[in-house]
């Protein structure tokens, strides 16, 4: 299992309208994407920053959806957002929730 993380800095007084872009754009083309798996926002408090992770069943789907879709995904945010996203990738080695462990030697 992979994750992509971006985290953003938020224009003040953002967080509600964030939050209603990640529900209203984001999701919907995240769960059409191959390899989709599931999907956490968080907000610091005070809302100047969040982070964004989405968990994908194999890397090459991670990277298609970073190609193709999260395009889309930050020209709908773009109005809520100061700056360049940072993003990255990671190789998920535990998960209570999806039961992962990491492997043996890591």
């Amino acid at each position: 299992m992979f994750a992509r993380s971006f985290s953003i800095r938020l224009k003040t007084n953002d967080v509600a309208e964030f939050t209603r872009l990640i529900e209203k754009d984001a999701l919907p083309l995240l769960r059409r994407q191959k390899g989709f798996q599931d999907q956490l926002t968080f907000v610091v408090p005070g809302g100047s920053e969040a982070v964004d992770i989405s968990l994908w069943d194999e890397k090459q789907n991670a990277d298609s959806y970073g190609r193709n879709a999260y395009p889309e995904v930050l020209k709908a945010l773009g109005k809520v957002v100061e700056g360049a996203p940072q993003v990255r990738t990671f190789e998920v080695c535990n998960s209570t929730f999806h039961k992962i462990a990491a492997p043996v030697g890591v």
